[in-house]
């Protein structure tokens, strides 16, 4: 990347894409924003940014669907996810699809910009943090996200695989994953 990169920030809500686009600014970049899927799919031809940071969550569709789209037009172009629902299964899949890294919201400006770089931030002081155990609901999610995906997004099949009916995977699906 250039010392002033113009990169694009794939978020629907408009508050916290403000706010991290001031912060971007702040650092010298230049930021396209897209709101939409295919907002991003036009700017990143049109406009041609050196980088993109996509959400997951997308009005018009699925962030990993982007993420493979933008990686296969410009795949030197590095690509962050960044997203408030962070599972392994999606952190797998968006790394498998052409993305350089994933960060979990909230993420500041300059964690976003080394991981496009492709470096970490190592804190000067480590806070000593206790592993957290993921609850019980946590990792059932979190498996359910991942035999998903095996099945290529196929309720049924996954249904099947897990064992279970399928009204009752679409209804688990159709929750917000657990916090912790």
């Amino acid at each position: 990347m250039t010392n002033h990169p113009t990169l694009m920030l794939v978020e629907d809500d408009s508050a916290f894409s403000e706010r991290l686009r001031k912060a971007l600014v702040a650092r010298d970049c230049h930021v396209i924003l897209a709101g939409t899927r295919a907002a991003a799919l036009g700017a990143w031809t049109s406009s041609g940014p050196d980088a993109a940071i996509v959400d997951l969550r997308l009005p018009d569709g699925d962030g990993l669907q982007l993420v493979s789209d933008l990686h296969t037009e410009h795949p030197e172009k590095p690509i962050v996810v960044l997203t408030g629902f962070g599972s392994i299964a999606t952190a797998m899949e968006a790394i498998r699809l052409g993305a350089r890294d994933y960060l979990t919201k909230p993420a500041d400006a300059e964690h976003i910009l080394a991981a496009l770089r492709g470096e970490r931030l190592i804190q000067d002081n480590p806070k000593e943090v206790p592993p957290e155990t993921p609850s019980l609901d946590r990792v059932e999610w979190e498996h359910i996200q991942r035999v998903l995906m095996d099945c290529g997004g196929n309720v049924s099949q996954a249904a099947r695989h897990l064992g279970i009916d399928r009204r009752t995977l679409q209804r688990k699906l159709g929750k917000y994953p657990p916090t912790r």
